[in-house]
């Protein structure tokens, strides 16, 4: 049998560095009193309409019970709300409160710090092909955009022709 190095594979890669951003964005969101779960359903509440705590679950591919718990400490933070849905008294929804979006912001400002030290190696074309190749990969969590294209810009004959 060949020797086989998992560390060659995109899963172990991937997972390895996962694991590393998480503590990295986790330390710098727990002076806020939140974890990396808090913040993303923050996100996903802040997506769009009032989504059901059931809906949510679905989304975020993780039990409604832990839906229900990470509620329950962003409601005692004042960051969101559950509302009677008007079409279906028996659902809540989730909103974001005035606070919750003073928060989820917060959060995204940690979160830019973290990217910011994890690509600081990378040139800018990277960086947009890093975030693409992502998207693609991810597409429920963010769309993904093309890469930013670097020009070389051709001067023609009577651009380089000094002035009269």
């Amino acid at each position: 049998m060949k020797n086989v190095r998992m560390d060659s594979t995109v899963a172990f890669r991937l997972s390895s560095l996962a694991a590393v951003v998480t503590d990295q964005f986790a330390a710098r969101i727990e002076v806020l009193g939140l974890k990396p779960r808090h913040a993303d359903l923050m996100a996903a509440v802040a997506g769009g309409a009032p989504r059901s705590q059931q809906d949510l679950a679905r989304t975020l591919g993780v039990a409604p019970s832990l839906i229900v718990a990470l509620a329950d400490h962003l409601e005692t933070l004042k960051a969101l709300q559950r509302v009677r849905d008007p079409r279906d008294r028996r659902r809540q929804v989730l909103t974001l409160t005035r606070r919750g979006r003073t928060l989820l912001a917060a959060c995204t400002a940690h979160a830019r710090a973290v990217d910011a030290d994890l690509t600081a190696r990378l040139v800018p074309l990277e960086r947009d092909m890093l975030h693409h190749v992502l998207g693609t990969l991810a597409p429920g969590r963010a769309e993904p955009q093309p890469p930013a294209r670097t020009r070389t810009r051709t001067r023609t004959p009577a651009q380089t022709r000094p002035s009269a």
